[in-house]
């Protein structure tokens, strides 16, 4: 087994892992990144990008992900892609001067490090229906915040009923011309603030006890097939997107016996990014953080790398 040894593994090289691997170079820290895909993150399914600062061209996720990694390459930044981190183990070997208190399995590696930076990300769940999985990020959107201004004008689709689903439901209020809230159930989650906004905006309509079935579209979204659960009677939608909101499921296994998770899931940290456990650093979509976004993972990735050159490896 191949064994290296480093100040800091950054696991995940998304927009979250990237922006930290940059601060931790110009800090002079060594140090290793690793990504069990491709490099970029969940941005490379997402069409186009029209909110990150200075890109005014509107690149698709993709093409920004990739800026990323060629900024990174600049740098003489190494990517260890396609290396999976299967698992952690808190250990305190000495070698000179220097603590590596983590051992980390990556198959047939094994990194030894003195701080981690977990960038794993979150995975939203899926309708998984027919149709679905050819169209994400060509309609089928997890974030109206990120998208929503792609459809300003024309008719969307909500799907779920929860306060994150009604929140962005109101937010693409302000954009879209006509917005149907798909659920399941045949009333809402979201706290009655929220519910009272949401039935007087005269461009919301409810479809209760309502289910997806299909997502119609070759190269972009077209249509869904919706079907109410009570009478069984199906409903085509002609919907320019539609925006999911069943839920996340944040990639913090490997770490789930280390550090303190949320009721959810998500790795709770400080304003620092630190986690419960010393030298164990979490950022992005991963951490209990209110908002998921390309611009706030990269800021998390600068502050965790600079707490980790300054307060924790001095």
């Amino acid at each position: 087994m191949k064994e290296l040894k480093t100040d800091l593994l950054i696991i995940g090289a998304g927009p979250g892992g990237l922006g930290a691997a940059l601060y931790a170079k110009r800090s002079g820290l060594e140090f290793i990144i690793v990504e069990k895909n491709m490099a970029g993150g969940q941005i490379i399914y997402t069409d186009l990008i029209e909110n990150y600062p200075g890109f005014m061209d509107n690149p698709s996720g993709f093409d920004l992900a990739q800026k990323l990694v060629e900024h990174c390459k600049k740098f003489e930044i190494e990517i260890m892609e396609y290396i999976s981190v299967e698992k952690i183990e808190e250990v305190n070997h000495k070698k000179g001067n220097k603590v590596y208190k983590f051992k980390c399995n990556c198959g047939d590696i094994e990194i030894h490090s003195r701080a981690l930076i977990i960038a794993t990300g979150a995975t939203p769940n899926r309708l998984n229906v027919k149709g679905e999985a050819g169209l994400v990020g060509k309609g089928i959107s997890f974030c109206a915040t990120c998208d929503g201004a792609l459809y300003r004008g024309k008719e969307v689709a909500v799907v779920g009923g929860g306060d994150t689903a009604i929140q962005e439901a109101l937010f693409l209020s302000n954009l879209v011309n006509k917005i149907y809230i798909i659920h399941r159930r045949d009333e809402l989650r979201a706290c009655d603030m929220l519910q009272g906004r949401a039935k007087d905006n005269t461009k919301i309509e409810f479809m209760w006890s309502t289910v997806v079935e299909e997502f119609i579209g070759d190269k972009k979204l077209e249509a869904l097939m919706a079907r109410n659960k009570n009478d069984g009677t199906v409903r085509r939608l002609n919907v320019a997107a539609v925006f999911e909101y069943v839920g996340w499921q944040p990639n913090s296994a490997i770490v789930k016996q280390l550090v303190e998770l949320d009721e959810t899931g998500f790795i709770k940290t400080d304003n620092t990014m630190k986690t419960s456990k010393d030298g164990i650093f979490a950022i992005g979509d991963v951490r209990n953080t209110p908002f998921r976004q390309v611009i706030t993972s990269v800021a998390d990735g600068a502050v965790a790398s600079m707490y980790v050159d300054k307060c924790f490896l001095e």
